[in-house]
């Protein structure tokens, strides 16, 4: 299902899921924009339209039968993570933080070699996912490509930094501070840290 911009931003923005304030992103940067995947994939038939779009996507770059598996970080990707893996045909897992280091659970494996897709929901720095890649890697699998919901990393080079193709539905450009460099406008408005790296285990 082929969706234009203008109509995928419209999903995020009837699901409320563009937020506007003072935010603490995962990466430490400051901004006024905010990306709440979680809301846009609470209701199962918007989730089921984007991802499907997504899947579309993935597959018109990359062909069918590229991958063998989706591997997702936790807690952001779980939910992306299990609708592209069934967009796509997939088993899917996810790795979770223990200690601050993601680890697999749950009885969860990844087979040697296999091919992995990473999924996201929301991609900035790429920290988590480059986190991921080292997981899987340890496993003697292949990160073959990564997909996320949202793309608002601002990185022109993104694909070089991640050494694997990366596809996103929807490429946002939003301004990020550093702590030392927070607008006057923006150091008014109390800030929030709304990431899931953020969540004490």
């Amino acid at each position: 299902m082929s969706l234009k911009e203008q109509e995928i931003l419209q999903e995020f923005a009837d699901s409320k899921a563009i937020l506007k304030g003072h935010f603490i992103l995962s990466s430490g940067l400051h901004s006024d924009t905010y990306m709440q995947c979680a809301r846009v994939l609470m209701n199962p038939k918007r989730a089921e339209k984007l991802c499907s779009a997504l899947a579309e996507k993935v597959e018109e770059r990359l062909g069918k039968n590229f991958f063998d598996i989706v591997v997702a970080p936790a807690m952001g990707g779980v939910v992306v993570g299990y609708e592209m893996g069934r967009q796509l045909g997939l088993e899917t897992i996810f790795c979770e933080r223990v200690n601050g280091i993601f680890e697999l659970r749950r009885g969860f494996e990844l087979p040697k070699e296999s091919r992995v897709l990473v999924v996201e929901d929301v991609i900035t720095t790429g920290k988590s996912s480059l986190e991921t890649y080292a997981l899987v890697e340890k496993f003697g699998a292949k990160v073959v490509a990564e997909c996320s919901l949202v793309d608002r990393s601002n990185d022109r080079n993104l694909e070089q930094k991640m050494k694997v193709p990366v596809i996103s539905l929807l490429q946002i450009e939003v301004q990020t501070f550093d702590e030392n460099n927070v607008p006057e406008n923006l150091k008014d408005i109390p800030a929030v840290k709304p990431g899931s790296r953020f969540i004490q285990k």
